[in-house]
């Protein structure tokens, strides 16, 4: 019985350290698994919140833009496209020159003329090919003249007055592009520089003030007849005036404003000719004086008046309207710079080019008139500043900016827009 008894005693002590073993490792693979879980959980969230997770400028937010976003937006878009338009430079001239005249030929070619050069009074002539971009001397007139006007007619150039050496010209001359050669027609009535010229409805070219020695400014007015190439002279305007402009409106009449008159008088007065009665009648006055300024007759037929100067040291970037179907004067949109001696050029979807100016120094700015909107758009600055320029708009579209003044020195290079 002893025996027994210690047999079992020795089975149950064997069988305790083996019961006590598997207890362990059942405690320790669970203790491990939570160990892996939490790590598991761990590794997780670092993954997702630390290393893959997007960096600020990779959040999209989808949200409708303000009204306010929106217009910037477009503002920003507009100038975008506005800064693609831009300038180019091209060949220079032969001689530098301001004061000159450009004038775009039926064969596509721009004959300038005359000007001022850094040492004299012009007579050189040269023609710009926009198919190569070369100029070439072609003949000279036979008086050197600048502020004098040039126009196209019947296929040639006209050329009217300006100042040489010893003052205003009574002289005109025409140049025949097929044998690349001036010859004198008939002298003018008058002398007169910084005046107009207009190429009426009815074919007559017609000549309106300008000035003569001492400042003294004509009210005096002539018309050329291509078939006898004489002048003959009409009914005076009712105002002495030069630096003014002169615009033939849709309804054939010719409408003339501002200018100077005699002893730096600026003016704001306008007046109409018209051809079928040879009468000038007063209309309503500008809203400003204006000296120096340009007129543009837009697609609708409306005169768009740019800058100028309204007394002495005194530009303008103001702008308005004149409606030939009411006879009234309108403001808009005041340009983004004040301007003097610049030149609008009307392109071919309607828009206005303003380029240059001279408000106590030569600029290199020009803006865009959008006729549809009656609002003013940045353009690229022209890659030289200048005044007294010319500008052209070419058979393809483009416009051809030819010399001017900067510094007191006049210019020869040449930029295409």
């Amino acid at each position: 019985m002893n025996n027994n008894q210690v047999h079992i005693e020795g089975t149950a002590g064997s069988h305790e350290p083996q019961k006590w073993w598997h207890r362990r490792w059942f405690v320790i693979i669970c203790i491990s698994a939570i160990v892996l879980t939490i790590f598991a959980i761990i590794l997780s969230l670092i993954l997702k919140f630390v290393v893959l997770a997007p960096k600020e400028s990779d959040i999209t937010i989808e949200t409708l833009p303000s009204p306010a976003t929106r217009i910037s937006t477009e503002a920003t878009i507009t100038e975008i496209a506005t800064q693609l338009s831009n300038w180019s430079n091209t060949y220079s001239m032969n001689y530098a020159r301001r004061g000159h005249q450009a004038c775009v030929l039926m064969n596509g070619k721009v004959l300038v003329s005359g000007g001022i050069g850094n040492d004299d009074h012009l007579s050189s002539a040269e023609l710009y090919d926009l198919s190569t971009g070369i100029w070439t001397i072609t003949g000279s007139m036979n008086d050197a003249r600048f502020t004098h006007t040039s126009i196209l007619i019947n296929g040639k150039v006209l050329v009217t007055g300006g100042a040489g050496d010893k003052g205003p010209l009574h002289s005109a001359e025409l140049y025949e592009p097929l044998t690349e050669t001036w010859k004198p027609t008939g002298r003018m009535n008058n002398a007169r520089r910084s005046h107009t010229i207009s190429l009426l409805k009815n074919g007559e070219v017609l000549v309106a003030g300008g000035v003569i020695n001492n400042g003294i400014a004509l009210h005096s007015v002539e018309v050329f007849d291509s078939s006898t190439e004489l002048w003959s002279t009409l009914t005076n305007m009712n105002n002495a005036r030069y630096g003014h402009t002169a615009s033939v409106l849709l309804n054939k009449k010719l409408l003339v404003t501002g200018g100077c008159s005699d002893h730096n008088m600026y003016l704001n007065s306008v007046e109409l000719y018209d051809p079928s009665t040879d009468t000038w009648t007063t209309i309503s006055s500008m809203n400003n004086r204006r000296y120096g300024h340009t007129a543009s007759v837009l697609k609708d037929g409306k005169v768009l008046i740019t800058g100028g100067t309204s007394d002495v040291g005194e530009y303008l970037n103001s702008a308005e309207l004149y409606d030939s179907s009411t006879g009234t004067w309108m403001t808009v949109n005041s340009m983004n710079h004040a301007r003097a001696h610049h030149t609008a050029s009307v392109l071919k979807d309607g828009n206005v080019l303003v380029t240059g100016s001279f408000t106590g120094g030569s600029a290199d700015t020009s803006e865009l008139y959008d006729s549809s909107t009656g609002t003013w758009m940045h353009v690229v600055s022209m890659n030289y500043a200048r005044a007294y320029h010319t500008a052209s708009l070419l058979t393809n579209g483009n416009v051809l900016i030819t010399g001017g003044i900067h510094y007191n020195q006049a210019l020869n290079n040449v930029e295409l827009y």
